[in-house]
């Protein structure tokens, strides 16, 4: 049984993940107003610098409306290769060490450290293993503690950028009390804007309404803010499993009913996380296709498959299930295509098949793959109606794939015609 029911949970926070991950790669981009998005009148700000939020600038918002308040902002267009690889390299880091851990998201971890005062100042430890991830990434990290999730978190926002604090226990509505409602996860614009029209403006405000009060305003909702404002987070940090699934969605620029280029889309998004399920050692037992019609509606139809990484095979499902799904000859707005019912695995030769130069093949693919970029290597079919990349002021000029591929791309290109 815990002292006086306390326990010790760290919060962290990779700093602008996917921004620190690009200032990375490009050291002339530090300091600079940067934006991670999609360049299209649909695309999104998926994450932007300190500097570009001086403009008010925000993750989420409209890019058009971004480059509307900075103009002269800086744009990429992101790499999710590479920000995975920079999470599985802080997750293993963590994973070595902590005795739990909670992986919330991509660039997001919860430590529950419940205990460890016993033989180690829980903070001292911690700190030492921020700066581990710190020295080892070269990528800045926040860090926040306190006695649960919650407030370890608010700790965290506290603490940047690249800081950390800690919260001592029973100090945290005092930690609390000054700050703006806004600061307590769960309040958004609407929330937040229906406490102020009652007059609720801080943290303390907010502690202080009746909780049955507060459950007549926003019903269940109600207990649970009360008790945030309160510092009471009973949630626990949930051990972290790896993903069940692996999916791509892509939006179109403008709602289309061209067959072809959807059908070149499918090829491109299937090669795209077919290889990325070769690159983690897995297989899937299922396919799933998703559609969305210009009136939004959506559907969905999936089937169970053989275990299989290989493109050829997905690449069959995939069409198969488009063909059965699209049936009402609407425009369409996006689709999807996901793999899941993973195992771990390599690629398993179908007796019925595959021949030897197939895996040779897929061998020899992957390994260009890896080396420069899923997107150098793709099916004649998927490279029709490739996106256009929008050169940015620092962006230098690609070589061609030939030269970067030391001939392996030429190769292939004789051997097998539909590969480019």
């Amino acid at each position: 049984m815990l002292l006086n029911g306390q326990r010790t949970i760290a919060h962290f926070d990779m700093d602008c993940f996917f921004v620190s991950v690009e200032c990375l790669k490009d050291s002339r981009l530090k300091g600079k107003p940067l934006l991670v998005g999609g360049y299209s009148d649909r695309g999104v700000v998926a994450a932007c610098s300190y500097e570009a939020r001086v403009f008010g600038i925000h993750s989420a918002m409209p890019m058009k409306m971004a480059l509307r308040l900075c103009p002269h902002a800086i744009i990429r267009s992101g790499d999710m290769e590479e920000y995975s690889k920079f999470s599985r390299i802080v997750t293993g880091i963590i994973s070595e060490s902590a005795p739990l851990y909670e992986k919330s998201s991509i660039d997001e971890f919860y430590l529950d450290l419940t205990g460890m005062d016993k033989y180690f100042g829980s903070m001292k430890w911690t700190s030492e293993l921020r700066q581990k991830i710190i020295r080892e990434t070269h990528l800045p990290v926040s860090l926040g503690m306190a006695s649960n999730k919650m407030i370890s978190k608010v700790a965290t926002n506290e603490a940047k950028p690249n800081g950390q604090l800690s919260v001592p226990f029973g100090q945290e509505k005092v930690f609390l009390a000054p700050m703006p409602i806004e600061k307590i996860p769960m309040v958004g614009k609407e929330t937040a804007a229906q406490l102020r029209r009652r007059g609720v403006e801080t943290v303390r405000t907010l502690s202080e309404v009746p909780v049955g009060l507060l459950e007549a305003w926003m019903g269940k909702n109600g207990i649970a803010l009360w008790n945030k404002a309160n510092g009471i987070d009973e949630t626990p940090v949930i051990p972290y499993h790896e993903q069940k699934s692996i999916s791509t969605e892509n939006t179109f620029g403008a709602d289309t009913i061209d067959l072809q280029f959807i059908n070149s889309e499918l090829v491109r998004m299937t090669e795209r996380i077919g290889f990325e399920l070769r690159q983690q050692n897995r297989l899937t037992g299922c396919v799933t296709v998703k559609i969305r019609y210009s009136d939004f509606e959506t559907v969905t139809k999936q089937m169970s498959i053989s275990y299989t990484s290989s493109d050829h095979v997905l690449l069959e499902k995939v069409k198969e299930l488009f063909n059965k799904l699209y049936d009402r000859r609407l425009l369409i707005r996006l689709i999807g295509v996901r793999f899941s019912h993973l195992v771990s695995g390599n690629y398993q030769i179908s007796l019925f098949d595959d021949t030897q130069e197939m895996i040779s093949l897929y061998q020899a693919i992957d390994s260009i793959k890896s080396q420069f970029g899923w997107q150098y290597l793709m099916r004649g079919s998927s490279s029709g109606n490739r996106y256009e990349e929008r050169l940015n002021p620092f962006q230098k000029e690609k070589k061609p794939v030939e030269k970067e591929a030391d001939g392996k791309t030429m190769i292939l290109r004789r051997r097998y015609p539909g590969w480019r």
